[in-house]
């Protein structure tokens, strides 16, 4: 077999590099097609190799943990593509109509893993009603040989239908496909199901920050589908697209998470934290004669930009220290809240939320924006702040803008666009936000 399975890569690679030029658009069709077809078988063989390398136990008795652990080292594959071939692998294990399913092309490898997954839940159904809190849920009154036809018949139904839905919406017809082959236990059984995987998915749940790479954290997780809906709804109307807002659907929901935790660190109500209130610590130096800020220092090492530094001056506590040539402190001054409560409140009661044109972002959202920054000798009175939810801080900082902010004549803020916006360079106001 090995000598079958070289020759046919190297005819599929000399058939990879064969001039395309020549073919007319339905060809290049048929083509394409024949050649996914051709890619999923591979990808079946490789599934029914890795099964049976699993059987072998050959992972384990080559000093790994897990399948896909092993398949990452013998094939150099990304995590998740190695999870994928271990999950698919998995799901011709014991469905043999599904593994000739994949043969016959009836189905690709994801879609496999679907219906395996979809027809794996039906199975673990027992009939003991005594077991309804136990990790496999249980339907009273439904015995084996039911409950292995109906099994049979959720798993032919969920092969017909992958004949015109992708594995994507597969899953979520496998869902519900009690409801089409046995409708008079569907309730019930999707009940049971679903306790599970509330189960499975409470047990499972976790979140990871990684360290940074390239100014970059990757943020990783697993969340129950109740959690999930809690956090989406908290997100939801922060990602709410404004006018002009260049940012991608990923980026305001990264935005928003950050501004959820911005308000949890603003109240009072998150516990303490080494004897503090929960806070960001940013160690900066000051150039005494230029009066500006340097690149500062998280408690964990990690180091910022001075510009992001000066964001996070806008709104912070500030405790000046004089240190010595060797970093010994020499004397420690008292902390001051840029924006004291009153003058938060004031600030509030004159912008009502983020000052910036057209934006709808509520006052609680928002910092308090130096018009003339801190380290530049920018004092902190009412006429020397402006609130900006995150997104317009950021870019009131960004040079690269070209907007610009100020008090008018009546001492409400304004906000001048850069000229390539309006030549002009006209004022601009929120007209959102009502002014009493």
């Amino acid at each position: 077999m090995l000598e079958v399975v070289q020759q046919t890569v190297e005819d599929a690679a000399k058939l990879a590099a064969t001039p395309l030029w020549s073919l007319n658009d339905a060809d290049l069709t048929a083509c394409l097609r024949a050649a996914h077809r051709l890619e999923q078988t591979a990808a079946t063989l490789q599934a029914r190799l890795v099964d049976l390398a699993v059987t072998r136990g050959m992972p384990r008795a080559q000093g790994h943990r897990t399948t896909a652990g092993w398949l990452r080292e013998q094939l150099r594959l990304d995590p998740q593509r190695a999870r994928d071939l271990t999950d698919q692998a998995a799901a011709i294990r014991s469905r043999p109509r599904l593994e000739q399913a994949l043969l016959d092309g009836s189905i690709d490898p994801p879609q496999a893993t679907v219906i395996a997954a979809a027809v794996n839940a039906i199975a673990t159904i027992r009939q003991d009603p005594d077991a309804a809190g136990d990790a496999d849920p249980s339907i009273p009154g439904l015995d084996f040989l039911t409950s292995q036809q109906i099994t049979d018949e959720a798993e032919t139904a969920l092969i017909e239908m992958a004949g015109r839905f992708p594995a994507y919406q597969l899953r979520r017809l496998g869902e519900r496909i009690l409801a089409h082959v046995a409708p008079e236990i569907a309730d019930r059984a999707d009940e049971a199901i679903l306790r599970r995987q509330e189960q499975r998915a409470q047990a499972q749940r976790f979140l990871t920050l990684s360290l940074p790479v390239n100014g970059i954290v990757r943020v990783t997780g697993s969340l129950s589908a109740e959690d999930a809906a809690i956090v989406s709804a908290a997100l939801h109307p922060l990602c709410t697209p404004i006018p002009d807002d260049p940012r991608t659907p990923g980026q305001r929901r990264a935005d928003a998470l950050t501004d959820v935790c911005r308000l949890a660190l603003r109240s009072t109500q998150l516990p303490d934290d080494g004897g503090e209130p929960p806070q960001i610590t940013v160690t900066v130096p000051l150039d005494p004669l230029t009066r500006t800020l340097g690149i500062g220092t998280l408690d964990n090492g990690q180091r910022l930009s001075a510009a992001a530094t000066r964001r996070l001056a806008c709104d912070a506590r500030i405790l000046p220290l004089i240190l010595g040539g060797q970093s010994q402190i020499l004397d420690a001054g008292r902390t001051r809240r840029l924006a004291t409560g009153p003058l938060r409140r004031a600030l509030t009661a004159r912008d009502h939320g983020c000052a910036f044109p057209n934006c709808d972002r509520p006052a609680r959202w928002c910092d308090a924006h130096h018009l003339t920054p801190w380290s530049a000798g920018g004092s902190t009175r009412l006429d020397n702040l402006v609130l900006l939810c995150r997104h317009h801080h950021r870019t009131l900082h960004d040079p690269r803008s070209g907007w610009t902010a100020r008090l008018g004549p009546d001492q409400l803020p304004e906000f001048i666009p850069p000229p390539w916006t309006d030549p002009t360079q006209r004022p601009r106001r929120n007209l959102y936000h009502p002014r009493r």
